[in-house]
């Protein structure tokens, strides 16, 4: 029910920007976080964003490089992704749960309860 895309193709140094439509859900949404998995290995965390906007996440493989916000009024949530790099190629996820605090956010899988399918980014020269 979210629906995830923006990824791509791109070499090393460039940039993506992920978008994810949350507007299919309801309740509203509270907190909204990326992950991603790379074949054979395991979804992990890159980004979360509180229900406020407030706080925002990031694992520290992406500190500094990537980017999360979003636009209530259009039901999304962004990630721009600045310098990428080849280890940064994977299938993103949206997730999403429409309980929770206000100002909170989440960084297990576990946690959410609305996926996206994948977009993939492919980080190669």
């Amino acid at each position: 029910q979210l629906q995830a895309c923006g990824g791509g193709l791109v070499q090393p140094g460039g940039s993506l920007r992920l978008t994810c439509a949350t507007s299919g859900v309801t309740p509203d949404h509270y907190a909204t976080g990326w992950f991603r998995q790379a074949p054979g290995k395991e979804r992990e965390f890159v980004s979360a964003i509180s229900r406020s906007g407030a706080t925002t996440y990031y694992s520290d493989s992406v500190k500094g490089r990537f980017w999360i916000s979003r636009d209530d009024a259009k039901k999304t949530v962004s990630l721009q992704m600045d310098s990428l790099k080849p280890e940064d190629t994977a299938a993103y996820y949206c997730a999403s749960r429409t309980w929770g605090n206000y100002d909170s956010v989440y960084t297990r899988t576990g946690e959410y309860g609305y996926w996206s399918q994948g977009t993939q980014v492919t980080v190669s020269s």
